[in-house]
């Protein structure tokens, strides 16, 4: 089984770094930067996840596949798309539909911020600015059916945002298990790397 850990918008590779130290087996864990598959092309969600589509099938084995935010919703299609190549999905604060009053809020706040903030994700300011518009009627509620491997659902205690379409997701999932992250925000693999792996650890053993 090979585990891939996928970042959200605005971290990089490396902000799985602190996570994959404490992981029981972290020989097996591949952490791509999500945006070297744009490969110099125009930012959009369309393209980024056709970029992770060719670096899935260039695994063998059954995948446990596990996203944050941005990374959660490539998971998520994938599996979709492609039950058969699934070992597992984790999900950590992943909506099944964008909120597009939060996308919109997002990226009012995204064109306040200089472009130097932008520098360590990989993604330029109008390039993270166009990704998110380019996300605002992704939906992939007709889907979920099609999801037969276990599912962990993850969020941050304090992920006010992302909690209760975490309890919709649950709903929607019978065989998911909800699990909300002690003291952590939105980025759970950088304000909780040992409660994050230990919920990894536990998962993946059963």
């Amino acid at each position: 089984m090979q585990r891939i850990l996928l970042h959200g918008l605005g971290q990089a590779a490396s902000s799985w770094q602190p996570t994959v130290e404490r992981l029981a087996e972290p020989a097996d864990v591949y952490c791509p930067a999500l945006f070297d598959w744009l490969s110099g092309g125009p930012a959009g969600y369309d393209a980024l996840y056709a970029g992770f589509s060719a670096y899935c099938r260039s695994f063998q084995s059954p995948l446990a596949l596990c996203g944050l935010s941005l990374g959660g919703l490539l998971a998520l299609q994938y599996a979709i798309e492609h039950p058969q190549q699934i070992h597992s999905l984790v999900l950590a604060g992943v909506p099944f539909h964008m909120p597009k009053r939060l996308l919109q809020f997002q990226n009012w706040m995204f064109r306040l911020m200089p472009q130097s903030a932008f520098q360590k994700a990989g993604l330029s300011k109008q390039d993270t600015i166009r990704l998110c518009a380019s996300m605002a009627q992704l939906d992939l509620t007709p889907g979920l059916s099609a999801l037969k491997c276990p599912v962990l659902l993850l969020c941050g205690e304090k992920d006010r945002a992302n909690k209760g379409a975490a309890l919709q997701f649950q709903k929607r999932l019978p065989q998911a298990k909800f699990v909300l992250i002690p003291r952590a925000r939105h980025e759970v693999n950088v304000d909780a790397p040992d409660a994050l792996a230990k919920e990894l650890n536990d998962f993946w053993a059963q």
